[in-house]
């Protein structure tokens, strides 16, 4: 994983700070091309473990579709109101089907931990409740590009 970026060191997150920001916040942006190159954005929840963005998609979305035929994606997670607040994360790499699809609950030891973090940080559950309709993509991403304008301030 290459977390170096050419502009804008100065204003990066640590490895730290990274870690801490994308385990608290709730709301991605998640980029996909389709078969016709026509680019298509959404937002979603996740979850970030171990280096990894963990995205639990409908998999009967044109997210999903894209990225059964083109696995490659990008992906922001941001926040802050005025300009000197803002901060965020751009990850990309491809993505990895995990589980069966849709997810029903099949015992999968690489799920475990996702979605024990899952249930919690968005159901305040101990278990994740499987509806039929969603599956999992994990992101373990080849590149990440980061920013915190709060640090502005500093320079």
């Amino acid at each position: 994983m290459s977390v170096a970026q050419r502009r804008g060191r100065k204003i990066m997150m640590t490895p730290g700070e990274l870690d801490a920001f994308l385990a608290a916040e709730r709301t991605c942006r998640v980029a996909t091309v389709s078969a016709d190159g026509t680019p298509h954005v959404s937002p979603l929840w996740f979850v970030w473990d171990d280096g990894s963005l963990w995205l639990y998609s409908i998999t009967r979305s044109k997210r999903w579709a894209d990225l059964r035929g083109d696995a490659r994606v990008a992906v922001v997670v941001d926040a802050g109101r005025e300009y000197d607040e803002l901060r965020g994360a751009e990850l990309s790499e491809t993505v990895e089907f995990v589980g069966e699809a849709p997810r029903t609950g099949e015992p999968h030891p690489g799920l475990e931990r996702v979605e024990r973090l899952f249930a919690g940080k968005y159901f305040g559950l101990d278990t994740l409740p499987h509806d039929g309709r969603h599956a999992w993509l994990r992101l373990a991403p080849d590149t990440i590009r980061s920013w915190d304008f709060r640090k502005l301030a500093l320079l």
